[in-house]
């Protein structure tokens, strides 16, 4: 990282955009060195644990360096950009656009303070200082000298490990030589201060694509198997590894979480919702909704809240440092929304008091912001219950997971054409099945069931939207 003394250059550090969250990745940088900002100006997109977000500038100014690349994870409070308030121009040929974290000299001390951030009243400055760059051990891999001997066939080892270098290379760069079996000691370095490329990376891994005259000192491409050590192989071309991080990364450790933590039941019931289906069509022809998206799922939103209304015990959660079951008055209405980042699930905030034009609205707002990549934090915290759609991927059902600290999800499953008995009569129906999984230390089957059975026979006969509210 860059290190800054001029007294007019502001750093701006990684800030909490997630209520607790340590860390972020730098998806996008919007600025360059020598880009003149002004406040309020978004110059990143980072992605925390819970959703993308993009960060604001607090100066005016000229974007001085950025201290990481697209692509790195940072901890929060570390200085990610440095800004000259002063008004002059950033020399680009001293500042690279992109330095590596890992350079040798740590960089200096942020002057005493505070630093503006999102969140909060900032950090310490003097808490984030950059760790310079680990040096190799005195000794690596003590046996892989005289294996790499071995195979060259000729009694020719390479230079020993503890005389090479370590290679300086960002992250991406790395993880792109481990996958195309390139060993960086090897590697030509052309970028800036003997930073190793991604171009440097795929120029010496193209050699290795095609048969060369074996070299005493060159690397061995293809090593024959050693008995007493062999090495483990695989074909890259044929797997793909995808780290898993920020969105994807909590949702697993709070499903692994609720799956373990909370005892599950799940029921099921199939019902026929054709008289829905009509009421759809016929909303989408009202005044009152002219603009607005109305579908299935809106009216089944609403028959849960109705449901939840009836039974209200169900809107609840369990407090395991009290032991007690605490029940909500509102209802922050959850649906489960697939993006490209993961699977994430904004809450309507009190869902229950909104009419059924509103609901839609809200429904429209919350899944185009999520397609978006927009959610933010706060739209994801304080959920009561949840819907998790299964039925636009064609799927009859499932036993959907619990939202950590909710005590319900209803998953609803495609609606179809089926053949159905409908007054004495065999006729075709649309037809769906719907699965709600319950806490089973707070919702005992009674409940679950009540719950479960009322929104079935809202959808089945929807009038019950007017006759039981």
């Amino acid at each position: 990282m860059t290190t800054m003394t001029d007294a007019s250059v502001r750093e701006f550090k990684m800030p909490d955009v997630g209520e607790g969250l340590t860390e972020a990745e730098i998806l996008k940088w919007y600025v360059q060195p020598g880009d003149t900002v002004t406040d309020g100006q978004v110059v990143c997109e980072v992605e925390t644990a819970k959703a993308a977000v993009e960060l604001p500038i607090p100066y005016d100014g000229v974007v001085r360096a950025l201290h990481f690349p697209e692509g790195t994870t940072v901890d929060v409070g570390t200085s990610i950009i440095a800004i000259d308030v002063s008004g002059g121009s950033a020399p680009a040929a001293e500042e690279p656009a992109a330095p590596a974290p890992a350079v040798e000299e740590p960089a200096e001390e942020a002057p005493q303070g505070r630093q503006p951030v999102l969140v909060g009243y900032g950090v310490a400055a003097s808490s984030t200082k950059r760790r310079p760059r680990k040096t190799a051990p005195a000794v690596q891999e003590p046996a892989a000298a005289a294996v790499q001997a071995e195979l060259n066939g000729h009694g020719h080892a390479p230079a020993p490990l503890e005389d090479r270098p370590r290679p300086l290379a960002k992250p991406p760069v790395r993880k792109l030589a481990k996958d195309l079996g390139v060993d960086l000691t090897t590697v030509v370095p052309t970028g800036p201060d003997g930073i190793i490329t991604r171009e440097d990376v795929h120029k010496a891994a193209a050699p290795q694509q095609a048969p060369a005259p074996e070299a005493p000192t060159a690397p061995v491409t293809q090593p024959a198997p050693a008995p007493a050590a062999p090495a483990a192989s695989y074909d890259t071309a044929r797997e793909t590894r995808i780290p898993v991080k920020g969105v994807r990364k909590a949702t697993a450790a709070a499903m692994v979480g609720s799956a373990f933590t909370a005892p599950h039941v799940t029921e099921f019931v199939t019902v026929d919702v054709t008289r829905t289906m009509k009421l759809v069509e016929e909303l989408k022809q009202d005044k009152e909704f002219a603009g607005r998206r109305v579908n299935p799922l809106l009216l089944i939103a609403k028959a849960l809240l109705l449901a939840i209304r009836r039974n209200p015990d169900i809107n609840a959660s369990w407090d395991e440092a009290a032991q007690e079951i605490v029940v909500k008055h509102y209802v922050n209405l959850g649906i489960a929304a697939a993006t490209p980042r993961g699977l994430i699930v904004p809450n309507i905030k009190d869902a229950h008091a909104k009419t059924l034009p509103e609901l839609a609205d809200a429904l429209s707002d919350l899944v185009a912001t999520a397609r978006e990549g927009k959610t933010s934090p706060a739209a994801m915290q304080g959920g009561t219950v949840t819907i998790t759609n299964v039925g636009v991927f064609g799927v009859d059902t499932g036993t959907p997971i619990l939202n950590p600290g909710e005590s319900a999800i209803l998953a609803v499953g495609a609606i179809k054409l089926q053949p159905w008995v409908h007054k004495g009569k065999v006729k075709p129906r649309q037809v769906t099945t719907l699965a709600l999984s319950f806490d089973h230390r707070l919702v005992d089957g009674e409940l679950g069931s009540k719950v479960l059975a009322d929104v079935a026979a809202i959808l089945e006969q929807p009038k019950r939207l007017m006759t039981w509210a």
